[in-house]
């Protein structure tokens, strides 16, 4: 797929809504669609909807293009509607290194919610009435960094917000430690 002259580079396709409600896929078959793409070293990381993947960085200039291409083969692979956020790796690597809380706290959940379509500022609204004690949030670049109590990850203000039908079309969370699986 690389053309002559064109520079490589990887990327992160996050799936939204995949191993659960009913959306089941194996790595190896989900990676054996970026495959056929085109895309080279497609590798699914974990059960829950990540490819890593690499391509010729001319795409990212019309990355919504690419996102609807994937989509498409994803969802005529697997008969869904296929939603995703597809990152370049080195700017998850800038995300994950800007996580603006402590991570290593065992209190807490590290979590970071990628949004589309003005769902990071609604999201952001939404948090400022809420307990930022108890259930912080903050923003990132095209993300919100968010690091619920254990056991709130659900029952919190922000998360049930998180949850709306409203929001989940247009988000994906990862814990940081997916996060840093898809970096190595």
């Amino acid at each position: 797929m690389s053309g002559e002259g064109a520079t490589i580079t990887s990327w992160v396709a996050l799936l939204r809504g995949v191993n659960v409600g009913g959306v089941t896929m194996r790595n190896a078959e989900l990676a054996s669609v970026f495959s056929r793409l085109g895309f080279e070293d497609a590798r699914a990381v974990l059960a829950s909807g990540n490819v890593v993947f690499t391509g010729p960085t001319d795409v990212a200039s019309d990355r919504p293009a690419l996102t609807a291409r994937i989509e498409r083969a994803l969802a005529d692979a697997f008969d869904y509607d296929a939603k995703l956020i597809l990152v370049p790796q080195r700017a998850l690597r800038s995300i994950v290194d800007q996580f603006p809380f402590d991570a290593a706290d065992p209190s807490r959940q590290p979590w970071v919610v990628f949004c589309v379509d003005g769902a990071r500022e609604e999201l952001l609204a939404h948090a400022e009435v809420g307990d930022s004690v108890a259930d912080p949030v903050l923003a990132g670049d095209g993300v919100v960094y968010w690091n619920p109590q254990k056991g709130h990850s659900t029952s919190s203000r922000f998360a049930k917000f998180l949850a709306k039908s409203s929001m989940r079309t247009r988000t994906t969370n990862r814990n940081l430690r997916t996060l840093r699986k898809l970096l190595d």
